[in-house]
Protein backbone atom coordinates (compact mmCIF):
# COMPACT_ATOMS: atom_id res chain seq x y z
CA UNK A 1 0.00 0.00 0.00
CA UNK A 2 1.41 3.43 -0.97
CA UNK A 3 -0.33 6.77 -0.28
CA UNK A 4 -3.72 5.14 0.43
CA UNK A 5 -3.66 3.00 -2.75
CA UNK A 6 -2.78 -0.61 -3.49
CA UNK A 7 -2.06 -2.73 -6.56
CA UNK A 8 -5.04 -4.89 -7.48
CA UNK A 9 -3.77 -8.40 -6.94
CA UNK A 10 -7.08 -10.13 -7.72
CA UNK A 11 -9.20 -9.12 -10.74
CA UNK A 12 -12.96 -8.73 -10.61
CA UNK A 13 -15.30 -11.06 -12.46
CA UNK A 14 -15.50 -8.65 -15.45
CA UNK A 15 -11.72 -8.39 -15.57
CA UNK A 16 -11.44 -12.18 -15.49
CA UNK A 17 -13.71 -12.39 -18.53
CA UNK A 18 -11.53 -9.86 -20.33
CA UNK A 19 -8.46 -11.98 -19.64
CA UNK A 20 -9.96 -14.93 -21.50
CA UNK A 21 -11.56 -12.88 -24.30
CA UNK A 22 -8.85 -10.34 -24.98
CA UNK A 23 -5.12 -10.19 -25.19
CA UNK A 24 -3.61 -11.91 -22.16
CA UNK A 25 -0.52 -9.72 -21.98
CA UNK A 26 -2.45 -6.42 -22.23
CA UNK A 27 -5.03 -7.41 -19.62
CA UNK A 28 -2.34 -8.79 -17.32
CA UNK A 29 -0.60 -5.44 -17.39
CA UNK A 30 -3.89 -3.64 -16.61
CA UNK A 31 -4.66 -5.97 -13.69
CA UNK A 32 -1.32 -5.83 -11.92
CA UNK A 33 -0.29 -2.24 -12.67
CA UNK A 34 -3.56 -0.36 -12.15
CA UNK A 35 -3.85 1.41 -8.83
CA UNK A 36 -7.17 1.06 -7.00
CA UNK A 37 -8.37 3.47 -4.33
CA UNK A 38 -9.40 1.89 -1.03
CA UNK A 39 -12.27 3.13 1.12
CA UNK A 40 -12.39 2.23 4.80
CA UNK A 41 -15.95 1.75 5.95
CA UNK A 42 -17.72 -0.35 8.58
CA UNK A 43 -15.85 -3.49 7.48
CA UNK A 44 -12.80 -2.19 9.33
CA UNK A 45 -12.49 0.49 11.93
CA UNK A 46 -9.20 1.64 13.36
CA UNK A 47 -9.28 1.98 17.15
CA UNK A 48 -6.76 1.69 19.93
CA UNK A 49 -9.37 -0.05 22.09
CA UNK A 50 -10.26 -2.86 19.66
CA UNK A 51 -8.36 -5.44 21.69
CA UNK A 52 -9.29 -4.40 25.23
CA UNK A 53 -9.81 -7.48 27.38
CA UNK A 54 -11.18 -8.15 30.85
CA UNK A 55 -9.04 -9.77 33.53
CA UNK A 56 -10.55 -11.10 36.75
CA UNK A 57 -8.49 -10.67 39.91
CA UNK A 58 -6.75 -13.63 41.51
CA UNK A 59 -8.03 -15.09 44.76
CA UNK A 60 -5.41 -13.10 46.68
CA UNK A 61 -6.91 -9.89 45.27
CA UNK A 62 -10.54 -10.74 46.16
CA UNK A 63 -12.51 -9.94 49.31
CA UNK A 64 -14.19 -13.01 50.80
CA UNK A 65 -16.66 -13.75 53.57
CA UNK A 66 -18.81 -10.65 53.00
CA UNK A 67 -22.54 -11.05 53.85
CA UNK A 68 -23.77 -9.17 50.78
CA UNK A 69 -27.30 -7.81 51.05
CA UNK A 70 -30.21 -9.83 49.64
CA UNK A 71 -32.21 -6.71 48.77
CA UNK A 72 -34.07 -6.91 45.46
CA UNK A 73 -33.74 -3.16 44.88
CA UNK A 74 -32.10 -2.50 41.49
CA UNK A 75 -28.90 -0.84 42.63
CA UNK A 76 -25.18 -1.53 42.80
CA UNK A 77 -24.80 -1.93 46.62
CA UNK A 78 -21.08 -1.30 46.16
CA UNK A 79 -18.89 1.81 45.99
CA UNK A 80 -15.13 2.09 45.67
CA UNK A 81 -12.39 4.72 45.56
CA UNK A 82 -8.56 4.56 45.73
CA UNK A 83 -8.74 4.17 49.55
CA UNK A 84 -11.78 2.10 50.46
CA UNK A 85 -14.27 -0.50 49.28
CA UNK A 86 -17.83 -0.16 50.65
CA UNK A 87 -20.42 -2.96 50.39
CA UNK A 88 -24.02 -3.00 51.65
CA UNK A 89 -24.48 -6.04 53.89
CA UNK A 90 -27.32 -8.15 55.23
CA UNK A 91 -28.00 -7.22 58.84
CA UNK A 92 -30.76 -7.41 61.42
CA UNK A 93 -32.22 -4.43 63.26
CA UNK A 94 -31.40 -1.74 60.70
CA UNK A 95 -29.17 -1.16 57.73
CA UNK A 96 -25.39 -1.47 57.59
CA UNK A 97 -22.50 -1.51 55.19
CA UNK A 98 -18.87 -2.54 55.37
CA UNK A 99 -15.95 -0.22 54.65
CA UNK A 100 -12.74 -2.12 53.91
CA UNK A 101 -9.33 -0.57 53.19
CA UNK A 102 -8.62 -1.33 49.56
CA UNK A 103 -5.13 -2.66 50.26
CA UNK A 104 -6.45 -5.34 52.65
CA UNK A 105 -8.04 -8.07 50.48
CA UNK A 106 -8.66 -11.60 51.74
CA UNK A 107 -11.21 -13.15 54.06
CA UNK A 108 -13.13 -10.64 56.14
CA UNK A 109 -13.75 -11.41 59.81
CA UNK A 110 -17.47 -12.10 60.57
CA UNK A 111 -17.28 -9.49 63.36
CA UNK A 112 -15.63 -6.85 61.20
CA UNK A 113 -16.91 -3.38 62.26
CA UNK A 114 -19.69 -1.84 60.18
CA UNK A 115 -21.32 1.51 59.54
CA UNK A 116 -24.69 0.84 61.13
CA UNK A 117 -26.47 4.07 62.01
CA UNK A 118 -29.53 3.67 59.74
CA UNK A 119 -32.80 2.38 61.20
CA UNK A 120 -33.79 0.72 57.91
CA UNK A 121 -32.05 -1.16 55.13
CA UNK A 122 -29.41 0.77 53.20
CA UNK A 123 -30.51 1.27 49.58
CA UNK A 124 -27.63 3.20 48.02
CA UNK A 125 -24.07 4.26 48.88
CA UNK A 126 -21.68 6.58 47.01
CA UNK A 127 -18.24 7.99 47.82
CA UNK A 128 -17.61 11.69 47.40
CA UNK A 129 -15.65 12.34 44.18
CA UNK A 130 -13.58 14.95 46.04
CA UNK A 131 -12.88 13.49 49.51
CA UNK A 132 -11.96 9.81 49.73
CA UNK A 133 -13.01 9.56 53.38
CA UNK A 134 -16.54 10.89 52.87
CA UNK A 135 -19.39 8.55 51.88
CA UNK A 136 -23.14 9.16 51.56
CA UNK A 137 -25.84 6.56 52.17
CA UNK A 138 -29.61 6.46 51.69
CA UNK A 139 -32.01 4.15 53.48
CA UNK A 140 -35.53 2.88 53.93
CA UNK A 141 -35.68 5.01 57.09
CA UNK A 142 -36.22 8.02 54.72
CA UNK A 143 -32.89 9.65 55.62
CA UNK A 144 -29.65 10.38 53.82
CA UNK A 145 -26.51 10.31 55.97
CA UNK A 146 -22.97 11.55 55.42
CA UNK A 147 -20.17 9.58 57.06
CA UNK A 148 -16.48 10.29 57.59
CA UNK A 149 -14.32 7.16 57.59
CA UNK A 150 -10.95 7.24 59.45
CA UNK A 151 -7.85 6.81 57.30
CA UNK A 152 -7.00 3.36 58.60
CA UNK A 153 -10.57 2.09 58.34
CA UNK A 154 -13.03 1.26 61.12
CA UNK A 155 -11.91 -0.24 64.43
CA UNK A 156 -15.40 -0.38 65.92
CA UNK A 157 -18.98 -0.03 64.67
CA UNK A 158 -19.78 3.50 63.50
CA UNK A 159 -23.22 4.76 64.50
CA UNK A 160 -22.72 8.54 64.57
CA UNK A 161 -23.04 10.20 61.17
CA UNK A 162 -21.30 13.41 60.24
CA UNK A 163 -24.62 14.74 58.94
CA UNK A 164 -28.22 13.48 58.85
CA UNK A 165 -30.40 14.84 56.03
CA UNK A 166 -34.14 14.54 56.68
CA UNK A 167 -36.61 15.55 53.96
CA UNK A 168 -38.15 12.53 52.25
CA UNK A 169 -41.52 11.22 53.40
CA UNK A 170 -40.85 7.73 52.02
CA UNK A 171 -37.71 5.64 51.63
CA UNK A 172 -34.74 7.30 49.93
CA UNK A 173 -33.65 5.04 47.08
CA UNK A 174 -31.00 6.97 45.14
CA UNK A 175 -28.21 9.45 45.79
CA UNK A 176 -25.96 11.28 43.33
CA UNK A 177 -22.99 13.61 43.96
CA UNK A 178 -22.56 16.71 41.83
CA UNK A 179 -19.60 16.12 39.45
CA UNK A 180 -17.85 19.50 39.98
CA UNK A 181 -19.18 20.87 43.28
CA UNK A 182 -18.30 19.09 46.53
CA UNK A 183 -21.12 20.75 48.49
CA UNK A 184 -24.08 19.54 46.39
CA UNK A 185 -25.78 16.14 46.74
CA UNK A 186 -29.02 14.88 45.17
CA UNK A 187 -31.36 12.26 46.61
CA UNK A 188 -34.45 10.65 45.09
CA UNK A 189 -37.12 8.93 47.17
CA UNK A 190 -40.19 6.78 46.75
CA UNK A 191 -42.22 9.95 47.43
CA UNK A 192 -41.46 10.80 43.74
CA UNK A 193 -39.34 13.79 44.73
CA UNK A 194 -35.71 14.75 44.12
CA UNK A 195 -34.07 16.86 46.82
CA UNK A 196 -30.97 18.99 46.25
CA UNK A 197 -28.90 19.28 49.42
CA UNK A 198 -26.43 22.03 50.25
CA UNK A 199 -23.94 20.10 52.39
CA UNK A 200 -22.10 23.26 53.38
CA UNK A 201 -25.22 24.26 55.35
CA UNK A 202 -26.89 20.86 55.79
CA UNK A 203 -30.25 21.87 54.29
CA UNK A 204 -32.35 21.04 51.24
CA UNK A 205 -32.28 24.02 48.87
CA UNK A 206 -34.50 22.68 46.09
CA UNK A 207 -37.22 20.08 45.60
CA UNK A 208 -37.91 18.73 42.08
CA UNK A 209 -41.43 17.28 41.97
CA UNK A 210 -42.01 16.93 38.23
CA UNK A 211 -42.13 13.11 38.33
CA UNK A 212 -45.56 11.46 38.82
CA UNK A 213 -43.95 8.14 39.79
CA UNK A 214 -40.76 6.74 41.34
CA UNK A 215 -37.46 7.97 39.89
CA UNK A 216 -35.41 4.97 38.72
CA UNK A 217 -32.13 6.64 37.80
CA UNK A 218 -30.35 10.03 37.81
CA UNK A 219 -27.32 11.19 35.85
CA UNK A 220 -25.50 14.54 35.69
CA UNK A 221 -23.78 15.83 32.58
CA UNK A 222 -20.07 16.72 32.73
CA UNK A 223 -20.38 20.15 34.37
CA UNK A 224 -23.51 19.39 36.40
CA UNK A 225 -25.73 21.89 34.58
CA UNK A 226 -28.21 19.23 33.38
CA UNK A 227 -29.82 16.23 35.04
CA UNK A 228 -31.21 13.24 33.13
CA UNK A 229 -33.78 11.03 34.86
CA UNK A 230 -35.69 7.86 34.07
CA UNK A 231 -39.01 7.28 35.77
CA UNK A 232 -41.44 4.46 36.34
CA UNK A 233 -43.92 6.30 34.07
CA UNK A 234 -41.70 5.22 31.09
CA UNK A 235 -40.51 8.78 30.38
CA UNK A 236 -37.00 10.11 29.93
CA UNK A 237 -36.46 13.70 31.07
CA UNK A 238 -33.69 16.30 30.81
CA UNK A 239 -34.05 18.73 33.71
CA UNK A 240 -32.43 21.98 34.76
CA UNK A 241 -31.61 20.96 38.35
CA UNK A 242 -31.48 24.51 39.75
CA UNK A 243 -34.91 25.57 38.49
CA UNK A 244 -36.51 22.10 38.34
CA UNK A 245 -37.77 22.88 34.82
CA UNK A 246 -38.13 19.96 32.37
CA UNK A 247 -36.19 20.97 29.25
CA UNK A 248 -36.77 17.82 27.18
CA UNK A 249 -39.08 14.85 27.63
CA UNK A 250 -39.38 11.57 25.75
CA UNK A 251 -42.47 9.41 26.07
CA UNK A 252 -41.16 5.88 25.58
CA UNK A 253 -44.52 4.16 25.12
CA UNK A 254 -43.14 1.12 23.33
CA UNK A 255 -40.22 0.63 25.75
CA UNK A 256 -39.61 0.72 29.46
CA UNK A 257 -36.56 2.87 30.27
CA UNK A 258 -34.67 1.69 33.35
CA UNK A 259 -31.27 3.41 33.38
CA UNK A 260 -29.88 6.59 31.83
CA UNK A 261 -26.38 8.05 31.53
CA UNK A 262 -24.94 11.19 29.92
CA UNK A 263 -22.17 10.40 27.41
CA UNK A 264 -19.65 13.04 28.45
CA UNK A 265 -19.34 16.01 26.09
CA UNK A 266 -20.90 14.23 23.09
CA UNK A 267 -24.30 15.86 23.84
CA UNK A 268 -25.86 12.41 23.80
CA UNK A 269 -27.77 10.40 26.38
CA UNK A 270 -27.89 6.61 26.51
CA UNK A 271 -30.72 4.60 28.04
CA UNK A 272 -31.17 0.93 28.80
CA UNK A 273 -34.54 -0.72 29.09
CA UNK A 274 -36.96 -3.33 27.82
CA UNK A 275 -38.63 -3.32 24.39
CA UNK A 276 -42.23 -4.22 23.62
CA UNK A 277 -41.06 -7.78 22.90
CA UNK A 278 -39.53 -8.06 26.40
CA UNK A 279 -35.96 -7.96 25.12
CA UNK A 280 -33.30 -5.82 26.70
CA UNK A 281 -32.23 -2.91 24.53
CA UNK A 282 -30.18 0.27 24.52
CA UNK A 283 -31.08 3.57 22.86
CA UNK A 284 -29.02 6.65 22.01
CA UNK A 285 -30.66 10.09 22.22
CA UNK A 286 -29.76 13.64 21.32
CA UNK A 287 -29.97 15.55 24.60
CA UNK A 288 -31.41 18.59 22.77
CA UNK A 289 -34.10 16.62 20.93
CA UNK A 290 -35.77 13.63 22.60
CA UNK A 291 -38.51 13.28 19.99
CA UNK A 292 -36.98 10.02 18.73
CA UNK A 293 -33.85 8.01 19.52
CA UNK A 294 -30.84 8.34 17.21
CA UNK A 295 -30.36 4.60 17.22
CA UNK A 296 -31.64 1.54 19.08
CA UNK A 297 -30.07 -1.86 19.53
CA UNK A 298 -31.50 -5.02 21.05
CA UNK A 299 -29.12 -6.88 23.36
CA UNK A 300 -30.72 -10.15 24.49
CA UNK A 301 -33.83 -11.69 26.01
CA UNK A 302 -32.72 -11.82 29.66
CA UNK A 303 -34.73 -10.13 32.39
CA UNK A 304 -32.14 -8.47 34.66
CA UNK A 305 -31.71 -4.69 34.66
CA UNK A 306 -28.95 -3.56 32.30
CA UNK A 307 -26.54 -1.12 34.00
CA UNK A 308 -24.60 1.29 31.73
CA UNK A 309 -21.15 2.62 32.69
CA UNK A 310 -19.51 5.31 30.57
CA UNK A 311 -15.84 6.28 30.55
CA UNK A 312 -15.61 9.84 29.19
CA UNK A 313 -11.81 9.63 28.88
CA UNK A 314 -11.80 6.71 26.43
CA UNK A 315 -15.39 7.10 25.09
CA UNK A 316 -16.11 3.50 26.02
CA UNK A 317 -19.47 2.19 27.18
CA UNK A 318 -19.78 -0.89 29.40
CA UNK A 319 -23.05 -2.82 29.80
CA UNK A 320 -23.52 -5.23 32.70
CA UNK A 321 -26.80 -6.93 33.54
CA UNK A 322 -27.97 -7.77 37.03
CA UNK A 323 -27.71 -11.53 37.41
CA UNK A 324 -25.50 -11.82 34.33
CA UNK A 325 -21.92 -13.05 34.34
CA UNK A 326 -20.77 -11.01 31.34
CA UNK A 327 -19.82 -7.40 30.63
CA UNK A 328 -20.17 -6.06 27.08
CA UNK A 329 -18.23 -3.02 25.98
CA UNK A 330 -18.55 -0.62 23.08
CA UNK A 331 -16.76 2.40 21.68
CA UNK A 332 -18.95 5.48 21.31
CA UNK A 333 -18.48 7.99 18.48
CA UNK A 334 -20.41 11.16 17.55
CA UNK A 335 -20.98 9.85 14.02
CA UNK A 336 -22.35 6.64 12.54
CA UNK A 337 -22.35 3.84 13.58
CA UNK A 338 -22.36 5.68 16.99
CA UNK A 339 -21.96 2.42 18.97
CA UNK A 340 -19.22 0.02 17.88
CA UNK A 341 -19.24 -3.32 19.70
CA UNK A 342 -15.73 -4.29 20.82
CA UNK A 343 -15.80 -7.44 22.92
CA UNK A 344 -17.39 -9.21 25.86
CA UNK A 345 -15.95 -10.30 29.19
CA UNK A 346 -17.53 -13.56 30.37
CA UNK A 347 -17.66 -15.14 33.79
CA UNK A 348 -19.76 -18.04 35.14
CA UNK A 349 -20.60 -16.24 38.41
CA UNK A 350 -23.66 -13.92 38.31
CA UNK A 351 -23.21 -10.36 39.56
CA UNK A 352 -25.43 -8.72 42.16
CA UNK A 353 -23.94 -5.30 41.51
CA UNK A 354 -20.79 -3.54 40.39
CA UNK A 355 -18.64 -0.82 41.87
CA UNK A 356 -16.42 1.30 39.63
CA UNK A 357 -12.98 2.62 40.54
CA UNK A 358 -12.41 6.29 39.64
CA UNK A 359 -9.85 6.74 36.86
CA UNK A 360 -7.25 8.12 39.30
CA UNK A 361 -7.23 4.73 41.05
CA UNK A 362 -6.46 2.45 38.08
CA UNK A 363 -3.06 0.86 37.43
CA UNK A 364 -1.58 3.08 34.74
CA UNK A 365 1.59 1.00 34.43
CA UNK A 366 -0.45 -2.07 33.40
CA UNK A 367 -2.51 -0.02 30.88
CA UNK A 368 -5.65 -0.62 32.97
CA UNK A 369 -8.32 1.79 31.71
CA UNK A 370 -11.28 0.67 33.84
CA UNK A 371 -11.87 -1.47 36.91
CA UNK A 372 -15.03 -3.06 38.27
CA UNK A 373 -15.64 -4.61 41.68
CA UNK A 374 -18.15 -7.40 41.19
CA UNK A 375 -20.48 -8.62 43.95
CA UNK A 376 -21.06 -12.38 43.91
CA UNK A 377 -23.77 -13.04 46.51
CA UNK A 378 -23.65 -16.86 46.47
CA UNK A 379 -19.96 -16.87 47.38
CA UNK A 380 -19.94 -13.77 49.61
CA UNK A 381 -17.23 -12.49 47.30
CA UNK A 382 -16.11 -9.15 45.84
CA UNK A 383 -13.97 -9.72 42.76
CA UNK A 384 -12.00 -7.01 40.91
CA UNK A 385 -12.22 -7.07 37.11
CA UNK A 386 -9.67 -4.99 35.17
CA UNK A 387 -10.18 -3.80 31.59
CA UNK A 388 -6.73 -3.67 30.00
CA UNK A 389 -5.31 -2.38 26.73
CA UNK A 390 -2.70 -4.96 25.65
CA UNK A 391 0.50 -2.96 25.20
CA UNK A 392 4.12 -3.75 25.98
CA UNK A 393 5.56 -0.25 25.92
CA UNK A 394 7.49 0.73 29.03
CA UNK A 395 6.57 4.40 28.82
CA UNK A 396 3.49 6.34 29.92
CA UNK A 397 0.63 5.84 27.43
CA UNK A 398 -0.69 9.36 27.10
CA UNK A 399 -3.07 8.52 24.25
CA UNK A 400 -5.15 6.15 26.41
CA UNK A 401 -4.77 8.17 29.63
CA UNK A 402 -5.75 11.77 28.83
CA UNK A 403 -6.30 14.41 31.51
CA UNK A 404 -9.02 13.23 33.87
CA UNK A 405 -11.14 14.65 36.69
CA UNK A 406 -9.21 15.21 39.93
CA UNK A 407 -10.25 15.59 43.56
CA UNK A 408 -10.42 19.38 43.65
CA UNK A 409 -13.85 20.98 43.59
CA UNK A 410 -14.36 23.46 40.75
CA UNK A 411 -16.85 25.67 42.60
CA UNK A 412 -18.67 26.08 45.90
CA UNK A 413 -22.31 25.25 46.56
CA UNK A 414 -23.23 28.95 46.67
CA UNK A 415 -21.58 29.55 43.28
CA UNK A 416 -23.41 26.64 41.65
CA UNK A 417 -26.76 27.66 43.14
CA UNK A 418 -26.23 31.20 41.81
CA UNK A 419 -26.06 29.82 38.25
CA UNK A 420 -22.32 29.35 37.66
CA UNK A 421 -21.21 26.24 35.75
CA UNK A 422 -17.65 24.97 35.51
CA UNK A 423 -16.22 21.77 34.16
CA UNK A 424 -14.18 19.42 36.37
CA UNK A 425 -10.60 20.36 37.22
CA UNK A 426 -8.39 17.94 35.35
CA UNK A 427 -5.20 16.19 36.43
CA UNK A 428 -2.64 14.03 34.66
CA UNK A 429 -2.14 10.40 35.67
CA UNK A 430 1.53 10.50 34.66
CA UNK A 431 2.62 11.03 38.27
CA UNK A 432 0.90 7.77 39.24
CA UNK A 433 2.72 5.87 36.48
CA UNK A 434 5.03 3.10 37.64
CA UNK A 435 7.20 1.37 35.09
CA UNK A 436 5.96 -2.23 34.79
CA UNK A 437 8.40 -5.04 35.59
CA UNK A 438 7.18 -8.25 33.91
CA UNK A 439 10.05 -10.33 35.33
CA UNK A 440 8.99 -9.43 38.84
CA UNK A 441 12.55 -9.87 40.12
CA UNK A 442 13.15 -6.37 41.42
CA UNK A 443 11.40 -5.13 44.51
CA UNK A 444 9.66 -1.79 44.69
CA UNK A 445 11.52 1.19 46.13
CA UNK A 446 9.82 0.96 49.50
CA UNK A 447 10.79 -2.72 49.80
CA UNK A 448 14.47 -2.24 48.97
CA UNK A 449 17.21 -2.64 51.57
CA UNK A 450 20.45 -0.76 50.92
CA UNK A 451 23.72 -0.75 52.81
CA UNK A 452 26.11 2.08 51.89
CA UNK A 453 24.47 2.46 48.52
CA UNK A 454 24.50 -1.27 47.68
CA UNK A 455 21.12 -2.81 46.97
CA UNK A 456 21.06 -6.17 48.71
CA UNK A 457 18.00 -7.32 46.77
CA UNK A 458 19.81 -6.73 43.48
CA UNK A 459 22.31 -9.48 44.35
CA UNK A 460 20.13 -12.28 43.07
CA UNK A 461 21.80 -15.41 41.73
CA UNK A 462 22.18 -15.05 37.93
CA UNK A 463 20.46 -17.56 35.68
CA UNK A 464 22.33 -16.87 32.43
CA UNK A 465 25.81 -15.83 31.33
CA UNK A 466 24.46 -12.45 30.29
CA UNK A 467 23.02 -11.83 33.78
CA UNK A 468 26.31 -12.97 35.33
CA UNK A 469 28.25 -10.54 33.15
CA UNK A 470 25.91 -7.69 34.09
CA UNK A 471 26.36 -8.52 37.77
CA UNK A 472 30.15 -8.51 37.41
CA UNK A 473 30.10 -5.12 35.70
CA UNK A 474 27.76 -3.72 38.36
CA UNK A 475 29.99 -5.00 41.17
CA UNK A 476 33.05 -3.54 39.48
CA UNK A 477 31.31 -0.16 39.29
CA UNK A 478 30.41 -0.39 42.97
CA UNK A 479 34.02 -1.28 43.89
CA UNK A 480 35.32 1.64 41.82
CA UNK A 481 32.91 4.04 43.52
CA UNK A 482 33.88 2.76 46.97
CA UNK A 483 37.58 3.12 46.14
CA UNK A 484 37.06 6.69 44.98
CA UNK A 485 35.03 7.44 48.11
CA UNK A 486 37.72 5.87 50.31
CA UNK A 487 40.48 7.84 48.52
CA UNK A 488 38.59 11.06 49.06
CA UNK A 489 38.22 10.32 52.77
CA UNK A 490 41.96 9.53 53.08
CA UNK A 491 42.78 12.86 51.49
CA UNK A 492 40.40 14.62 53.85
CA UNK A 493 42.03 12.90 56.85
CA UNK A 494 45.48 14.08 55.73
CA UNK A 495 44.21 17.64 55.40
CA UNK A 496 42.69 17.59 58.89
CA UNK A 497 45.88 16.15 60.38
CA UNK A 498 47.91 18.90 58.71
CA UNK A 499 45.54 21.58 60.03
CA UNK A 500 45.77 20.11 63.52
CA UNK A 501 49.58 20.07 63.35
CA UNK A 502 49.62 23.73 62.28
CA UNK A 503 47.35 24.65 65.18
CA UNK A 504 49.64 22.95 67.68
CA UNK A 505 52.70 24.71 66.30
CA UNK A 506 51.09 28.12 66.70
Amino acid sequence: MEGGVVFAAFPSLVQQQKIFLGSFGEEKERIFMTKVKMSWHSTYRSSKFRHVYGKAGSREQCYEGIPITHSVHDNHFCAVNPKFLAVVTESAGGGAFLVIPLHKPGRIDPHYPKVCGHQGSVMDIKWSPFMDNIIASSSEDCTVRIWQIPDGGLRRNMTEALMILIGHSRRAGLIEWHPTCSGILLSAGYDCKILIWNLEEGVAVKMIDTHPDVVLCMSFNTDGSLLATSCKDKKLRIIDPRSGKVLQEADCKSTRVNRVVFLGNLKHVLTTGVSRWNTRQIALWDQEDLSAPITEEEIDGLSGVLFPFYDADTHMLYLAGKGDGNIRYYEVSPEKPFLQFLMEFRSPAPQKGLGVMPKRGVDVGECEIFRFYKLVTLKGLVEPISMIVPRRSETYQEDIFPMTAGTESALSAAEWLSGIDRGPLLISLKEAYKRPNPAGLRASKRDRRTVKGIDLLENISPNTDKELLKMVYRQQDEIRKLKDELGGKDERIRQLELELKNLRNT
